[in-house]
């Protein structure tokens, strides 16, 4: 009886020793004497020492900080720029199968291909274009990652940091383009005026007497400064049609 009380109680050992908790956001990759046997879903699960192994992988996405990467556009300009890649296992098996650390493997890609992606595209077409360019990064270390059953979800530029000489020449650029739009605008104010005066002129010229009564709404906004002194020009008509001069 003592011997089936030491062989139960070995087993009872065993099969504590054996039990793996894997967690709701987790999939548990056995091994069975090295080799691999299933990938096993959520619960209290078995893994016997010495023949049998259980990885846990954590299935939840991951925010990755890409630090900043110096690069050099396409139209040789040098800049610093940093992301941040979300991603997640979707194949848990190929994570722990495929490479050896997925965690690295990603961050060192997504390093590469910011880089060579910033190198395609001109300085301008970086600041004005970043969801583009974060799409063409996702899309790229996505389809690298797909044999390491890793998801990339998206990629966010966060920072381009240019150089203090590019900042100001940028600022130049954008004060001269102000300028440039101010002149406009008032060349094309002074148009627009001058088209209304000509055209008001014309309405004067063929209306009888229009000119007149301008003239005369003239020296009322005129006259109510009394400090002005007016000092007016009349045809010789009108002089002889309200003084009756004659010859």
């Amino acid at each position: 009886m003592t011997i089936f009380y030491i062989i139960g109680g070995v087993i009872l050992f065993i099969m504590l020793i054996s039990i793996r908790q894997v967690n709701q956001y987790e999939r548990g990759v056995t091994f069975f004497m090295g080799r691999y046997q299933k990938t096993k879903t959520p619960g209290w699960r078995l893994a016997f020492p010495i023949f049998q192994s259980l990885r846990k992988v954590d299935m939840r996405v991951k925010a990755v900080d890409v630090p900043d990467q110096e690069a050099i556009t396409k139209d040789n300009v040098s800049v610093k720029v940093n992301a941040v890649i979300y991603y997640k296992v979707s194949g848990a098996e190929k994570a722990i199968i495929e490479v050896e650390n997925f965690f690295y493997a990603v961050s060192q890609l997504a390093q590469t291909t910011m880089r060579n992606v910033v190198g395609e595209v001109t300085l301008d077409e970086l600041l004005s274009n970043r969801d583009q360019i974060s799409n063409r990064i996702r899309e790229i270390v996505d389809v690298a990652t797909d044999p390491w059953g890793v998801k990339v979800d998206n990629v966010d530029l966060k920072d381009i940091t240019l150089p203090e000489e590019m900042k100001r020449t940028i600022a130049k650029q954008a004060e001269a383009e102000r300028e440039k739009r101010a002149v406009i605008n008032k060349a094309q104010g002074e148009v627009d005026a001058a088209e209304n005066m000509a055209k008001a002129a014309k309405i004067l010229g063929e209306s009888d007497g229009a000119l007149h009564l301008r003239t005369l709404q003239s020296i009322n906004d005129l006259s109510s400064d009394q400090s002005n002194t007016i000092i007016l020009g009349m045809p010789l008509e009108m002089l002889k049609a309200y003084s009756g001069f004659r010859k």
